[in-house]
């Protein structure tokens, strides 16, 4: 899902040697230490969503994805040409999860390095980010409209827009992490590794041990503490209050509970 760390965690595999993509999106104010995503999947997948009158952000739930033979033939063109030139590669675009089927058929061997994070802290990042820009917009004007945004608006303006957003934000939480559970209810339990955003500052050498012995691939160990910056991270608050459809809430923290079954426990 957005949002959960695996910039971060798709970093510190690059940093191990792993090939995650020849270009690669660079850092903006969302994401400062960069995206790491593949931009040529990114692409793909905003051209798929766009052609079906989607938002090209991948936030959308309850949505049926089609995708055109010429879409598709140009996805396996792509896997095609990088299975030739690598023997190990992968890629992180959070959007692969609207895709997950597609790709068990397109790349069957493939292995699956899942990152989950909890709603609550995942709908705050995605709030934190999306109002950052309207706080960005009001900071920039003449000083007197600026003191009246900062003392007397902002507040009440973040409210609101926490309101207007937060369930928008949990649907789509729910939407990717089913997916996700969808799939590794069919997988095998050799072709994945589930971990908990919040643990991998503390088992990153248990991770990179599973990855080099279990899945034979070829890395040299980097640690995680030198990509992980704690500044980064966003203060989590209680957004349960800003939704009103409890049976929402209540799907939520079971899709929670059902991801717990498949998480690592180092």
């Amino acid at each position: 899902m957005h949002r959960s760390g695996t910039s971060l965690i798709t970093n510190w595999l690059y940093n191990c040697g792993l090939q995650v993509g020849e270009h690669l999106l660079k850092a903006n104010e969302g994401n400062a230490e960069g995206h790491f995503e593949d931009i040529e999947f990114l692409r793909m997948h905003e051209e798929i969503l766009t052609s079906n009158d989607f938002p090209s952000s991948g936030y959308v739930y309850d949505k049926e994805i089609d995708i055109s033979v010429y879409q598709l033939e140009k996805l396996k063109t792509v896997i095609k040409i990088k299975n030739s030139r690598y023997k190990q590669w992968g890629w992180k675009e959070p959007r692969t999860c609207l895709f997950l089927q597609l790709y068990r058929e397109l790349i069957p061997d493939s292995k699956y390095l899942v990152i989950f994070r909890d709603y609550p802290s995942v709908v705050n990042s995605l709030l934190k980010r999306d109002f950052s820009s309207v706080d960005k917009k009001y900071l920039s004007r003449n000083f007197f409209p600026r003191l009246v945004w900062i003392y007397f608006r902002r507040s009440r303006r973040k409210q609101k827009f926490y309101r207007d957003n937060a369930e928008s934000f949990l649907k789509v939480w729910i939407e990717y992490n089913e997916h996700i559970l969808s799939m590794l209810k069919e997988l095998p339990a050799e072709d994945y590794i589930a971990i908990s955003y919040s643990l991998l500052e503390k088992c990153d050498e248990q991770v990179f041990s599973f990855l080099t012995n279990k899945w034979r691939f070829a890395l040299q160990y980097f640690s995680f503490k030198e990509v992980y910056n704690k500044n980064l991270i966003s203060n989590v608050i209680d957004i349960d209050p800003f939704i009103n459809d409890m049976a929402l809430l209540s799907k939520a923290k079971s899709v929670e509970d059902d991801f717990k079954r498949y998480l690592k426990a180092y």
